[in-house]
C-alpha cells in the first residue's frame, strides 16, 4: 500500500501544529482564531490521541480516579482548524513534510513542533522493563490497575522532583495497605522556601511516605530496587520519574537540537536552523535571561500561544517579536485533602510567600482545570485579541497592530 499524500489549494499557507498537548493547543486554537475566515491559510493539528492528556492530572488517574474526558477534535470544532490523528514517525525538513503512521504524508510551509518528552527510562537498565510511567493516560491506568490487584507490598516512587512527590503521596492516601518510598538525589521540595519544604514533608509523613533522599538508582529489578550504595530496596511496583526525554525526530530531521534532543530557538521560538519551523513547550530549549526554561504547563502554554501570535504576525507581513517569560508559582498536591503552594520570583527561585493546607488545594485545582477553559476562552476571541499570560495568569491582550 503506498503512502498517501494529502491533497489541497495550492495556494494555501499551509501551518501543522505536532501535538495538542498544554502547549500545542494553545498554538492551535490562538491561531486558528486569528486566522478564522482568512483566505489562505490552512492550520492542521496533529495528535495520537483524540482525548487530551490532562498531565497535571495523571497522578490521579494513576490511582484509578475518574478524571474528565477532553475532546481535541470537539474543542477544534468552529475554529477551521482540522484534526489529524496519528503517530508522527519523520520529519523531512528537506521536503517540508511529515509522516504520520508512516502511510500518510502532511505537507507544510510552517510547522509548530509541540511533541513533548516522555519519562527517560533509558538512563538506568531494567527501567524501560520493569517500571511504570506518567508519560500518557494509558501508562498512568496500567499503574492504576497493578496498584488496585495489590492487597500489600512496597510501591517505590523514583524521583523526588514535582511529580515523585504527588505520585507517592496520591498512592499513600488512596492505598493505605501498602508502603510508599520515595527515592531521590535531593530532599522533596529543594527548591521550595524552608517553611514550604517543612510542611510538604510533615505531609509526606503524614501519609507515611518513606523519604530517602541522596540516593541514586541504579538498577531496576522485575521486585527491587538497586541503588549505587549497593543496598536494595523491595518493590511490587517502581514508577520512573526520574528525567525525562524527547523524541530523536528532532535530531534525525537535521534541526539543531541541544544536548538533551531540544529544539533550539531563537527569541520568537523559530529553530535557529530552520525558521519556518517552530518549537514549543517540553520540545524547545528556549533561554531567557536566567537560563533555559524547564517543562511546565506553567510556561508550554505561553510558548504555544507566543509562537501563535508569530506565525500571524509573519502572515501578515510583520517580524515576530521576543519571547518573554517568568515563573510565577509552583503549586504541589499532596493528595486530595492537602497541598502548598510556593509562589516565585520570575527565575523561579522560591519567594518567602507560600500557600498550605485547605486554600492551597483550592488554589491548585483552580490552576489544573484551567487550561481547557482557557482554550474556550481563545475561541470566542475577536482577531483583534489574545489570550496572554501576565504573571503566570492568562488574561486578554490586545496586541498592536
Amino acid at each position: 500500500m503506498g503512502v498517501r499524500q494529502e491533497t489541497g489549494t495550492a495556494t494555501a499557507h499551509r501551518v501543522v501544529i505536532l501535538g495538542a498537548g498544554y502547549a500545542g493547543m494553545a498554538a492551535a486554537v490562538q491561531l486558528a482564531a486569528r486566522v478564522k475566515g482568512r483566505e489562505g491559510v490552512r492550520v492542521t493539528v496533529v495528535d495520537a490521541q483524540e482525548r487530551f492528556t490532562e498531565r497535571m492530572r495523571l497522578h490521579m488517574t494513576a490511582t484509578g480516579q475518574r478524571t474528565a474526558e477532553l475532546s481535541i477534535p470537539e474543542l477544534l470544532e468552529g475554529t477551521g482548524a482540522r484534526f489529524v490523528r496519528g503517530w508522527v514517525t519523520a520529519v523531512d525538513t528537506a521536503a517540508k513534510t511529515v509522516r504520520i503512521d508512516d502511510d500518510r504524508v502532511l505537507r507544510y510551509d510552517t510547522l509548530v513542533y509541540g511533541l513533548g518528552g516522555v519519562a527517560d527510562t533509558s538512563a538506568v537498565p531494567g527501567a524501560e522493563d520493569h517500571a511504570y510511567t506518567l508519560s500518557s493516560a494509558q501508562d498512568a491506568e496500567l499503574l492504576a490497575d497493578r496498584l488496585a490487584r495489590l492487597g500489600s507490598g512496597t510501591v517505590v516512587v523514583a524521583g523526588s522532583g514535582l511529580t515523585g512527590i504527588e505520585s507517592a503521596a496520591e498512592i499513600a492516601e488512596r492505598h493505605p495497605q501498602l508502603s510508599v518510598v520515595l527515592l531521590g538525589r535531593q530532599e522533596p521540595g529543594a527548591a521550595m522556601n524552608p517553611r514550604a519544604r517543612a510542611y510538604l514533608r510533615a505531609a509526606l509523613d503524614r501519609l507515611g511516605v518513606r523519604v530517602c533522599a541522596g540516593v541514586e538508582v541504579v538498577k531496576v529489578l522485575p521486585d527491587a530496587v538497586q541503588l549505587a550504595g549497593g543496598e536494595s530496596i523491595a518493590a511490587d511496583a517502581v514508577l520512573w520519574t526520574s528525567g525525562t526525554r524527547v523524541s530523536p525526530l528532532t535530531a534525525a530531521a537535521g534541526l539543531a537540537v541541544d544536548e538533551h534532543g531540544r529544539i533550539l530557538t531563537d527569541a520568537a521560538l523559530r529553530s535557529v536552523s530552520h525558521p519556518e519551523v517552530y518549537a514549543i513547550g517540553d520540545a524547545a530549549a528556549i533561554r531567557q535571561g536566567y537560563g533555559v526554561m524547564h517543562g511546565t504547563c506553567q510556561g508550554g502554554m505561553p510558548t504555544g500561544v507566543h509562537a501563535a501570535l508569530s506565525i500571524d504576525r509573519v502572515l501578515r507581513g510583520k517580524q515576530p517579536k521576543p519571547f518573554r517569560f517568568g515563573y510565577y508559582h509552583t503549586p504541589v498536591s499532596l493528595g486530595r485533602r492537602d497541598a502548598v503552594v510556593q509562589f516565585t520570583r520570575p527565575d523561579d527561585s522560591p519567594r518567602r510567600i507560600c500557600l498550605t493546607g485547605r486554600m492551597a488545594v483550592r488554589y491548585k485545582e483552580t490552576v489544573t482545570a484551567s487550561p481547557w477553559p482557557t482554550y474556550g476562552r481563545m475561541k470566542k476571541m475577536p482577531a483583534s485579541g489574545a489570550i496572554w499570560p501576565r504573571g503566570g495568569r492568562f488574561t486578554r491582550n490586545q496586541e498592536a497592530q
